[in-house]
C-alpha cells in the first residue's frame, strides 16, 4: 500500500466521499461516528481507519494504518526502526520531524505533509496521514470527483 504524501494511501485520495471509498474497498468492517460526528470506516484486513470530516461535507480527510505493507518512497515503514525511516524520508526531501512523547509511545510528526509515525521501542507501529491545509487556510482536497 503506497503512501502518497499530501494525497492519500493506495487508491484513496483526500476529498473522496464514502461512496467513492466503498466503490474501491467495499463496505467497511465497522462504521461509527466519533465525538465530533465525523464518520469513521474501519477495514480490518487492510488495518486501515478512515475519517470523513462532518464539517467538510463528509470528505475523507484522515487515514490511520498499521498495515505491514505500507510503503513510503518504496520502503516499508511498519516494523522498521524510526532512525532508518527518518533517514530514508530525509533523503527524499522531507525534513523536520517533531517528536511528541506519550508514555511509551513517541509521535514523529511532519506538519508540511501532515504525517505522523507512531513509534514504540524505536520501531514504527502505526502511521497517520491527514489532508493538508493550503495558503487560504482551507483543506487542499486532491480528489476531483
Amino acid at each position: 500500500m503506497k503512501i502518497n504524501p499530501k494525497t492519500g494511501i493506495d487508491q484513496l485520495i483526500f476529498g473522496m466521499k464514502q461512496k467513492d471509498v466503498t466503490a474501491i474497498y467495499g463496505n467497511p468492517d465497522k462504521q461509527y461516528k466519533d465525538e465530533e460526528s465525523n464518520v469513521i470506516f474501519l477495514y480490518n484486513d487492510k488495518k486501515l481507519r478512515l475519517t470523513f470530516y462532518e464539517d467538510e461535507n463528509l470528505k475523507l480527510g484522515y487515514m490511520i494504518s498499521s498495515n505491514p505493507d505500507l510503503e513510503l518512497f518504496s520502503e516499508q515503514i511498519i516494523g522498521k526502526q524510526i532512525d532508518e525511516v527518518e533517514k530514508n524520508i530525509t533523503n527524499k526531501g522531507i525534513k523536520s520531524l517533531e517528536i511528541e512523547n506519550f508514555d511509551t509511545v513517541d509521535n514523529y510528526f511532519n506538519e508540511s505533509n501532515w504525517m505522523i509515525f507512531q513509534v514504540e521501542y524505536k520501531e514504527v507501529i502505526r502511521f497517520e496521514l491527514g489532508a493538508t491545509i493550503n495558503d487560504k487556510d482551507e483543506f487542499d482536497w486532491k480528489f476531483k470527483g
